[in-house]
């Protein structure tokens, strides 16, 4: 098992405090596994794992406590059985009716430190954020980076090269279960496949009460093919009425919410950098997972360009920048990132073949006036790096510990 220390660092410093950790994320991303290592860490510590009671709200053995009432009672009852302090971890608690209430009342009379894992972004919000404002703290687990599939696909094909890795890792994606799969290209397309099935009912049609779902699947693979691409909510409803579906702008944007809150979708504003200030329309969007979009709707090599995009902006949010598409004047930068008053720019494309896209990718930091890192990322094995600004080949971008 993965020990996913990125992750783990920034937990750590939380663990047996009276916030309740979240952990949120896309279906399968590795949330549940993430509640193993923190059982594992504080088990490393001595603590007891009597002290532990895990619950997985998705297991059919649970069902009977999918009710803020009956949960409350259970965890009561088990509690009482153990001395010291008690350690709840929640799988999936969006499963379980107003679990808030229960979770805001185990905090209060219980001693115990609380984990709850959702596949939701509305896990935060309505009246979770009433109950627990300020007593909770959220970590969002993405799908692998390209340094944790390289380090499983290495303990399965020990003698594959760094660049023939990433051959793999741009097409099969970052989904944890893939090494159980021993990375096998049919067995890992139909897992993807089912897994964006499991995500479309389970996640947006089920918990939005979608009725259209021809709709939203239009909708959703208008996205799919268009990651990486500014376009408004006007533009898909033009598009949808174009192929004889009519649809208000204000359902285009309904349903493009309930995707990013599923974590399917990402979405990206853009900024002018000139007038500081954030545009309101025309924004980015991109995928979770790379792998699940060539395995639903095929065409990674045709758009290796955005596939590229994704993986680096995924790796950004991986890192935890903020990101923003960069404006200025008639140049756009893909990625202007800040953390904590610092900041990174970034332009990917697939190859500097020639003088043109030399001076286009460099030309786009030609009106930033500031110090700050600014990255050419493509698939180029020669340095092109040029009056200050770097260029990297991707897998050295994505394998690098920090980027000043």
């Amino acid at each position: 098992m993965l020990k996913r220390e990125t992750y783990m660092s920034r937990i750590r410093p939380f663990i047996g405090s009276e916030l309740v950790k979240v952990v949120t994320g896309i279906r399968r991303s590795g949330k549940s596994v993430m509640l193993e290592l923190i059982q594992d860490e504080l088990a490393g510590n001595g603590v007891d794992r009597r002290q532990f009671i895990a619950l997985n709200f998705e297991n059919m053995s649970n069902a009977h406590l999918c009710t803020a009432m009956a949960l409350h009672e259970e965890i009561l009852r088990r509690a009482a059985q153990i001395s010291g302090k008690v350690y709840l971890f929640f799988d999936e608690i969006q499963e379980v009716q107003n679990w808030e209430k229960c979770v805001n009342s185990f905090r209060v009379e219980l001693d115990c430190d609380i984990y709850i894992t959702g596949s939701n972004a509305k896990l935060l919000s309505g009246e979770l954020a009433t109950y627990l404002a300020g007593r909770y703290v959220e970590f969002i687990i993405y799908p692998f980076s390209f340094a944790e599939f390289m380090e499983l696909y290495h303990s399965v094909y020990p003698d594959t090269d760094i660049r023939r890795c990433f051959r793999q890792y741009l097409t099969l994606g970052g989904m944890p279960y893939l090494s159980s799969l021993r990375y096998e290209e049919n067995a890992c397309r139909q897992y993807l496949r089912d897994l964006f099935n499991s995500v479309e009912l389970k996640d947006i049609v089920k918990r939005n009460n979608i009725r259209d779902v021809d709709m939203l699947e239009r909708i959703i693979s208008y996205i799919t093919a268009n990651i990486g691409t500014t376009f408004s909510s006007t533009a898909i409803s033009r598009y949808l009425k174009s192929e004889g579906r009519a649809v208000s702008t204000e359902t285009v944007l309904n349903y493009i919410k309930a995707c990013t809150n599923a974590f399917l979708f990402y979405q990206v504003k853009r900024q002018d950098l000139q007038g500081k200030k954030i545009l309101t329309v025309n924004e980015k969007y991109y995928v979770a997972d790379h792998g699940i979009r060539e395995a639903v709707f095929g065409g990674g090599q045709r758009d290796i360009n955005l596939v590229l995009e994704n993986i680096v902006y995924m790796e950004l949010l991986r890192r935890g920048y903020k990101v923003t598409v960069g404006k200025v004047g008639d140049k756009e930068i893909d990625f202007v990132c800040e953390d904590r008053g610092e900041k990174l720019y970034v332009q990917v494309a697939y190859m500097l073949a020639s003088e043109e896209t030399i001076r286009r990718e460099f030309g786009a930091f030609s009106g930033i006036r500031d110090n700050f890192p600014k990255y050419v990322v493509t698939l180029d094995d020669f340095d092109m790096s040029r009056d200050g600004i770097k260029h990297r080949n991707i897998c050295d971008f994505l394998l690098a510990t920090e980027w000043n």
